[in-house]
């Protein structure tokens, strides 16, 4: 529980980061929305066998993070941390597809090992989308985003309710487990039959502390409006990044940019 606390916590550094002042920071959350929206889409929309044409999109995140100062080795750790939940989804393809389509000399790569390869793949692109879209967006920001793009405000405001108070749940969680350990004289009480308690006590803590914070903010005049400390407007920046990166991810997706390289790179160099 307490490492669990400390993963979770060390999230809360992506909303540290979208207080930055990059142009991309300045960006009107709509448009950067938009933009992962598309790049998601094309992604996910490529066949089970597709790997190689997968490789280009790795630009838009790469280009992200140079041009808003993000922490690359930050951010590939956190999506180090959650592509192994990808790689047990796709672990078992190798068993049920074994037709050998790539042939590299004498060792014959099946079906299976690639379907698992781009389910990983494509994991970490998504994965890592989402993450810097929160480092240069703010959680809050793309929230209110979703809302002008049409998303019903009571759904809105669920899913800041539900990345905000996860941490919050979290630290209660790991202040019971704490305080479990150390009640535990000889390491009386800490097995499998002690958890059931614990779980029914969070759940007692999480209720009594969610009506406080209701309560709370009904005292400070909340409305399911939420603010942010930024005016945006959706201009001539916008449209020119929607537009460029929406057409370079269309393209990505009907056209395998790797293979093209790669034959016209062995055209030049027989």
């Amino acid at each position: 529980m307490v490492s669990i606390d400390g993963a979770l916590q060390d999230f809360s550094r992506l909303d540290r980061l979208a207080t930055a002042e990059s142009a991309v920071h300045r960006l009107d959350p709509r448009a950067k929305v938009l933009a992962a929206i598309v790049f998601t889409v094309c992604v996910v929309s490529f066949d089970r066998y597709a790997l190689s044409a997968l490789i280009p999109f790795f630009v838009f995140p790469a280009v992200l993070i140079a041009r808003a100062g993000l922490p690359a080795g930050y951010l590939a750790r956190k999506v180090a941390l959650l592509c192994p939940f990808a790689l047990i989804v796709g672990i078992f393809n190798p068993f049920f597809d074994r037709q050998v389509l790539v042939q590299l000399g004498p060792v014959g790569i099946s079906g299976g090992w690639i379907s698992c390869a781009s389910i990983v793949i494509r994991s970490a692109l998504t994965v890592s989308m989402a993450l810097i879209l929160v480092a240069v967006t703010g959680f809050p920001a793309i929230c209110g985003a979703l809302e002008r793009l049409g998303m019903p405000r009571v759904f809105a405001v669920q899913l800041l309710f539900l990345y905000r108070y996860i941490f919050v749940l979290t630290e209660e969680g790991g202040r019971a487990s704490r305080a479990r350990e150390l009640r535990s004289c000889g390491n009386k009480g800490r097995g499998m039959g002690s958890y059931s308690s614990l779980i029914g006590h969070l759940l007692l803590r999480t209720w009594l502390r969610a009506e406080r914070v209701h309560m709370a903010m009904l005292a400070r005049g909340f409305t399911g409006a939420f603010k942010t400390r930024r005016s945006y407007g959706f201009g001539g920046r916008e449209v020119a990044f929607v537009a460029g990166w929406s057409a370079l991810f269309i393209v990505f997706r009907l056209y395998n940019a790797a293979q093209l390289l790669g034959v016209l790179v062995t055209g030049f160099f027989p």
